[in-house]
């Protein structure tokens, strides 16, 4: 199969990953058919080889010396290191084999080079970092001054724009040392231990003599060769044979796409492949964007979006009233498992406590049964993270698309921290998915061609979209026993609405304004707008739709014809009330004659104090599952067509 992929004018070649499952397996010698977990355990084998060696390459370089050596790119003779991290060990020496007696392939070795490699080039930047917070250490640590923020920033390479909560998270480490070492470490070798090793296998590193990939005739499978050992200790090549494993092509992976060896891990005792692929897709641009989406974080309402163009003029309109993605019930779920997890958390470390050295405890089979919990919590957790940023992220994308924007603003939060504002809201702001929901944004997002720019955050709920004037806010009219100051008014223009229906505006006029100073962060790669320019700010202003008279009663059409006796098809008036049973009058509004109450998800009304009800929290009557508790606006960027049908006469 060939490896180049053709492209035509205006793509470019992206690589994604997709998730992948080998059910079963052939063992090509002797025909024999391997089971799931006969085929897991063969693999679990050749994983267990591999760690074995890349733990014993850490711990024979994990040292600054090594890492700077290898992070600087260039051999002993100054040739450069190649890209390939197996190839760049090799060339500086760095080697490893099996246990004595152990007997395996040099493309074997290769895959224990390359994690080995990867790691170690990843230690680089965390070393640096903590390098220049040592050479920059604070007179008070839980408290920098100014002067020593610009020089902890100067230290550090990239640190102009670097997150403080990541320097903060350096320094509390570095702290917890002193206290237990009384003194300061050396570097973050010192700092930190050789990390784990995860027992995968790392096909890509391999060759054609160790594994091979190519399509089946049908366009949603694949078949992978690749050479397993039939005993934990191979004592020789006899002991490594042939096994053929199909595989299932997720729907997202294109027909045309290249397929590159995957990825094999041990998950609950089967063989996940994560398999990468490149094809196709639409090239972005930082620039040149006339309609684009503006993204607002929010608490409760977890995403407000809108779409605004840019005229030729330099106006910017906004296309609609935007949209809401509410998320309350997955964040109040997710609120639910935290303070249980906290609970066994708490209740794990009492046990240890009793416990102690003695291995003998009775409580030792309670604290084991608290740690599988504890794992549970904690995989449910992750698992309703997950689900919750590919919602959200799918969301923001589909309004892209259906706007026609080219281009998606988000306002850049990777500096807020949740401290200062109360035991309840830093829970909430500490809970949230935003890194998680603005990378599947990017993702979903590459496949059509729709550019995510990431703008400063600074002054988008405070100021008004219209004239740039600060607001002033306070409760929503409509909603006035709600806690929170979500209704803002802008006392110049006389714009009002919620906070982040006008925060959407501003992000959206912001990046349309400053696009042509749209960069790529090299070490991300994501597209980023670093700074705010006064000059082009004063023209980030949305311009106010044109307002139509009331009084203006000109005739546009013919009058519509009435009938003697007009019955409308909405009732205009409640119906009188309903009896005790089914039978009897028909029940007032619009309930079923044979339900005597209200289905159990009929009442979704949530509000911002949903997660912080101790007792009977409001979303206590919504149904189970995800699905309930994930509320999804749609899209209205045109102004709403009129209801026509009240007033008809009857259709008889």
């Amino acid at each position: 199969m060939s490896r180049k992929l053709p492209l035509a004018g205006g793509e470019t070649a992206r690589t994604a990953c997709a998730r992948g499952l080998l059910r079963t397996g052939v063992e090509e010698k002797t025909g024999e058919v391997l089971s799931a977990a006969a085929l897991a355990g063969r693999v679990g084998w050749a994983a267990d080889l591999v760690s074995g060696m890349v733990a014993a390459l850490l711990a024979g370089h994990w040292n600054a010396t090594d890492v700077d050596v290898l992070a600087a790119g260039e051999d002993a003779g100054g040739r450069p290191l190649p890209s390939n991290a197996w190839m760049a060990l090799r060339r500086l020496g760095w080697t490893v084999g099996p246990a004595e007696g152990i007997r395996v392939n040099d493309r074997i070795v290769r895959i224990a080079q390359e994690a080995a490699g990867r790691t170690l080039r990843a230690a680089k930047w965390r070393a640096d970092l903590t390098a220049g917070v040592l050479a920059t250490w604070p007179a008070d640590p839980a408290r920098r001054t100014p002067q020593e923020w610009d020089q902890v920033r100067e230290a550090v390479p990239g640190g102009e724009y670097l997150p403080s909560s990541v320097i903060r998270g350096r320094t509390r480490q570095i702290t917890a040392f002193v206290a237990r070492y009384g003194r300061m470490p050396v570097n973050v070798f010192e700092l930190e231990a050789a990390p784990r090793i995860a027992r995968m296998l790392l096909l890509s590193a391999c060759d054609g003599q160790q594994a091979t990939l190519e399509r089946a005739d049908d366009a949603g499978r694949a078949l992978l060769r690749l050479q397993l050992p039939t005993r934990p200790d191979p004592r020789s090549y006899k002991d490594w044979t042939w096994i053929s494993c199909p595989i299932s092509l997720p729907p997202t992976v294109p027909a045309g796409a290249v397929l590159h060896l995957p990825t094999l891990r041990i998950h609950r005792g089967r063989v996940r492949a994560d398999l990468a692929y490149t094809h196709a897709a639409p090239k972005t641009r930082r620039s040149g964007h006339t309609v684009a989406l503006g993204v607002d974080w929010g608490l409760n309402t977890l995403l407000s979006a809108g779409a605004a163009r840019l005229h030729a003029d330099g106006t910017i309109a906004a296309l609609g009233a935007g949209g809401m993605f509410r998320a309350a019930g997955v964040l109040a779920k997710q609120h639910r498992l935290r303070r249980l997890s906290e609970h066994l958390h708490a209740k794990a470390d009492h046990y240890q406590r009793l416990i102690g050295d003695d291995e003998q405890h009775a409580l030792t089979a309670r604290h084991q049964v608290l740690a599988e919990e504890i794992r549970h919590v904690s995989g449910r957790r992750s698992n309703l993270n997950d689900a919750l940023a590919r919602a959200a992220a799918r969301w923001a994308v589909d309004q892209a698309l259906a706007a026609g924007a080219t281009v998606i603003y988000v306002e850049d939060l990777r500096s807020m921290e949740a401290r200062g504002m109360g035991r309840t809201m830093n829970t909430r702001l500490s809970q949230a998915v935003r890194g998680q929901i603005a990378d599947r944004m990017r993702h979903l997002a590459a496949e059509v061609g729709t550019a995510v720019v990431t703008v400063p955050a600074r002054n988008t709920s405070k100021h008004c979209p219209q004239c740039l004037v600060p607001l002033r806010h306070r409760k929503a009219p409509d909603r006035p026993t709600v806690a929170g100051w979500t209704w803002a008014l802008c006392g110049s223009c006389g714009w009002q609405g919620d906070r982040d229906q006008g925060a959407w505006r501003r992000i959206a006029a912001r990046g349309l304004t400053h696009q042509t100073k749209t960069v790529t962060d090299r070490t991300s790669g994501a597209m980023v707008i670093r700074t705010v320019i006064d000059k082009l700010e004063a023209g980030a202003v949305i311009t106010p739709e044109p307002r139509t008279s009331r009084t203006d009663r000109s005739k546009t059409g013919p009058t519509r014809q009435q009938t003697a006796r007009p019955a409308p098809r909405r009732r205009r008036a409640p119906s009188p009330v309903s009896p005790s049973g089914p039978a009897g009058q028909r029940p007032q509004g619009h309930a079923h004659t044979d339900r005597t109450r209200l289905p159990r998800a009929a009442d979704r009304n949530q509000g911002v104090t949903t997660i912080s009800t101790p007792h009977r929290p409001r979303w206590a009557t919504l149904g189970a599952g995800f699905h309930l508790h994930a509320h999804a606006t749609p899209p209205r960027w045109a102004d709403p067509i009129p209801d026509t049908t009240s007033d008809m006469g009857s259709l008889s």
